[in-house]
């Protein structure tokens, strides 16, 4: 069974898609990983699951890498505002790389067969470099708008999700709560009857 099947969003992933792409990497018990982005295939079926590239786009390992290292540097910023931490110039140096990779217009090229014409100078960098752009502005807006105050990180081991926090939810999903509930009972019962 895909543990990752019954693990809804965390709380802010449909709202901002900075935030599900920061979770496209999923720690499970037990000490295993899942990537939702793994392989070309997989990052390609999440961008086109979020509108940010055609089903058929085709991506390639230097592409699916081109957005895992997105996804770590969103992560790397996530965790710095949840914890009141300044923000790395890395992270921000790769984020605002991102933002300014944004195609703004095909090129005009010439062929003797068809003359002038206007194409993208790579249609699969292009789709690229369009959902690396949208995916850094949306982390921009989210790392700066009003939810920013409530970016968390999840405080159940192994978790690794960043969600937005509602009241005082300390957990992505009521399967982590669950999770870190039923730890701490287990670390209680297991004390010596003196240090309890």
């Amino acid at each position: 069974m895909d543990d990752t099947a019954a693990l809804p969003p965390a709380p802010g992933a449909e709202q901002y898609v900075a935030l599900a792409l920061a979770n496209t990497t999923i720690a499970l018990p037990g000490g295993q990983f899942t990537d939702l982005l793994g392989t070309p295939a997989a990052a390609t079926k999440w961008l086109a699951e979020r509108g940010l590239a055609p089903v058929d786009a085709g991506l390639q390992e230097m592409c699916a890498g081109l957005v895992r290292s997105l996804r770590e540097q969103v992560r790397v910023l996530l965790a710095s505002r949840s914890c009141s931490d300044p923000a790395p110039q890395s992270a921000l140096n790769a984020v605002n790389e991102a933002l300014s990779k944004a195609p703004t217009a095909e090129l005009l090229r010439w062929d003797p067969a068809r003359g002038l014409y206007r194409t993208a100078s790579h249609p699969i960098t292009q789709i690229v470099e369009h959902a690396l752009a949208t995916l850094a502005a949306n982390a921009a807006d989210l790392l700066t708008g009003p939810d920013a105050e409530r970016i968390a990180a999840c405080g159940s081991p192994p978790c690794t999700r960043f969600f937005l926090r509602n009241g005082r939810r300390q957990w992505c999903s009521v399967r982590c709560g669950d999770r870190a509930r039923a730890a701490r009972a287990y670390a209680r019962r297991s004390q010596p009857a003196g240090q309890r």
